[in-house]
């Protein structure tokens, strides 16, 4: 199945897409649910259980706040984040929610949801159960909701009877490959971005999705720059401080002796790729690209691109966009974008390819080169584990954003330095992910039980 670009590139709310976003879309589904089956006004209480990841880094990644905001009818597209604060602080200080915004009911956040964090539901590591219940106790409805990483959600009734993915529909170019998706290209006498475009067409027109790619090119952009402007530290307990304005304000002010050193271009893409990250870590709006946890890549080499290459366009842009969704769209069918299923490489290392190709299509790469970039911008990721300190999306989240910005540029360039030709194929990188990512152990998978997560002293 090939993924639409705007499933790829949502705009959302920090600081997780997997656990954040997605349990308050499954939230908010939950209610709108008992809504539409005339149960909302019988509804007297509603239990949550988180399982897996969800459960062990959940606080961290703010999915308690997610729950509580989903259940009282907020969608992670829609919320405004500093009113999102006032509506979860109402709660907590009264004990009562307004479910889907209408139908009032008590709200005991410490017996009504619960993180399990032993156990783990079938499908995913990123479990959600929902129960509602009337003023006698008796069960209203029930669900369960998975988490799969991006701000995707798949519910559990549509994993048993085998359902297609909402927002499916037929499009004419169909591929599971980079193989075939080349070979698609060769046939048609199309670029990448074409068939991309093309396949979006089956349900958009031309002007919606230049208008939808326009939108989320300007969220990127915005992003970066409300990340450079906003001073202090971030939420969580780290006391990690916002670096974004401070290099801001030394590249700013030795701009003139930073023309002699040719790697300041690298301390820009290092600057945005923080500012967004940074941005996403304080609950911030940003775009899935085509996570969170690795959201400032993208946006990062987007604006490199704008700012630091000869003859940039609109144009580019979306060609840019359309390409990485089209590389995003390979790892997502055959392997994962989830850091609770493969680790980090699903995350950076999956936006790190999606980056390169993006940057390589938009500098006139031939469809060898992209395939080539997207390629080494995951196979220097392999590996790469997800350990965030105390369940936080900041260390080593952040920098990690950054030198994966960096990494796409190198991976871009020594593509375009060939003629495509090379030994290690994209599909054989996204197996060896796929496989490096089972192999991997759970400590190691968004769990916040090994690697620095356990090795960082907490002050």
């Amino acid at each position: 199945m090939v993924s639409s670009v705007f499933d790829l590139f949502k705009i959302g709310v920090g600081p997780s897409s997997s656990h954040t976003m997605g349990p308050m879309t499954a939230a908010c589904r939950f209610v709108e649910t008992l809504a539409q089956g005339g149960l909302l006004e019988r509804a007297a209480r509603v239990e949550v259980a988180l399982y897996g990841s969800l459960a062990l880094t959940g606080k961290g990644h703010a999915t308690d706040r997610a729950i509580l905001l989903g259940l009282s009818g907020e969608r992670p597209d829609g919320v405004d984040p500093d009113a999102a604060d006032a509506i979860v602080a109402d709660i907590r200080a009264h004990r009562r929610l307004r479910l889907n915004g209408r139908r009032e009911i008590a709200f005991d956040e410490a017996q009504d949801l619960k993180f399990l964090q032993r156990e783990r539901l079938p499908h995913h590591s990123n479990g959600m159960r929902f129960c509602a219940f009337d003023a006698g106790g008796g069960a209203l409805l029930e669900r369960v909701y998975y988490s799969t990483g991006g701000g995707a959600v798949v519910d559990e009734a549509a994993i048993a009877r085998n359902a297609p993915p909402d927002g499916v529909w037929d499009i004419p170019y169909n591929y599971r490959s980079a193989d075939e998706l080349l070979a698609i290209v060769e046939r048609e006498r199309l670029s990448i971005a074409d068939i991309a475009r093309a396949n979006e067409r089956a349900h958009l027109s031309e002007e919606e999705i230049d208008a939808r790619l326009a939108g989320i090119a300007g969220a990127m952009s915005a992003c970066i720059d409300r990340g450079m402007g906003i001073e202090g530290e971030l939420p969580g307990g780290l006391r990690v401080r916002r670096r974004a304005p401070g290099l801001h304000k030394r590249l700013i002010d030795r701009a003139e002796r930073t023309l002699s050193d040719p790697l300041t271009v690298l301390d820009w893409v290092n600057l945005w790729a923080l500012a967004v990250n940074e941005e996403n870590a304080a609950g911030g709006r940003v775009v899935t690209a085509p996570t969170n946890g690795a959201a400032g890549i993208v946006p990062a080499i987007l604006r490199y691109y704008q700012r630091f290459t000869p003859h940039s366009t609109d144009e580019g842009v979306r060609v840019f966009l359309l390409t990485a969704a089209a590389v995003g769209s390979l790892f997502k069918e055959n392997a994962s974008i989830s850091g609770a299923e493969v680790g980090c490489q699903g995350e950076v290392g999956v936006a790190c390819s999606m980056a390169a190709a993006g940057l390589t299509a938009a500098l006139g790469g031939t469809p060898r080169q992209i395939e080539n970039a997207a390629e080494i911008g995951m196979e220097h990721n392999l590996g790469l584990t997800c350990d965030p300190v105390a369940g936080l999306v900041q260390v080593p989240c952040i920098e990690r954003n950054a030198v994966g910005a960096v990494k796409a540029i190198e991976a871009s360039r020594l593509a375009l330095a060939g003629d495509g030709s090379h030994l290690v194929s994209l599909d054989q990188v996204i197996e060896t992910m796929r496989r490096t990512g089972l192999d991997m152990n759970e400590r190691y998978k968004e769990t916040s039980l090994g690697g620095l997560a356990v090795n960082v002293v907490e002050c």
